[in-house]
């Protein structure tokens, strides 16, 4: 009974503490409780769409070329190098209004900014996708809209992603053939 005595209140906030955790990882250990890593239902690749808007250069050079790489920041934390799949651009445009009833305007290049360019840019990377079918890429959920920044050795460029699209997922026999493969090569006589 003196030990109880000599308890004091702080004690039994740590007791308490030490019993709730407890309860979480039992609960977590049974299936009960999910953690991260249980969220995960494939690794795949995925494609992103980058839509730079309104870039100004007068290099004669294109910024970006296909199968280059660029290094990506997502949310401003630097995440890696990618490789450019395809890459898209044309001058900035303006709408006027057009006399044709049937096309009521028309698109022309802006002369007014001679140097401004619109970028499409479609890089590849491996992606975890969640049971919400979210795509997960260096820790970040990537969707629709995300600020991305690409940087390359002549730039350094914030855009928005426009597209996200995961290649399907390859099928059973894909995966018995190719452990078949590396079995038969990864045996040394």
């Amino acid at each position: 009974m003196d030990f109880i005595k000599k308890i004091k209140p702080f004690d039994y906030l740590i007791i308490l503490i030490v019993f709730i955790a407890l309860i979480v990882g039992l609960a977590t250990f049974s299936g009960k409780r999910t953690t991260s890593s249980n969220q995960i239902e494939a690794s795949v690749n995925v494609e992103l769409e980058i839509y730079l808007r309104g870039v100004a250069t007068t290099s004669d050079e294109p910024l970006f070329k296909k199968d280059d790489e660029t290094f990506i920041t997502i949310r401003n934390v630097p995440y890696t190098k990618l490789k450019i799949k395809d890459v898209k651009f044309d001058k900035r445009k303006i709408m006027l209004p057009s006399l044709n009833s049937k096309k009521p305007y028309i698109l022309v290049n802006d002369d007014s900014a001679p140097y401004q360019y619109d970028y499409l840019v479609k890089v590849i990377d491996s992606a975890k996708i969640t049971k919400d079918g979210d795509a997960v890429v260096g820790g970040n959920k990537v969707k629709i809209g995300l600020p991305i920044t690409l940087e390359g050795a002549k730039y350094k460029l914030n855009g928005i992603i426009t597209n996200v699209i995961a290649s399907p997922e390859p099928t059973n026999e894909t995966h018995e053939d190719l452990d078949k493969h590396t079995k038969i090569n990864q045996d040394v006589h």
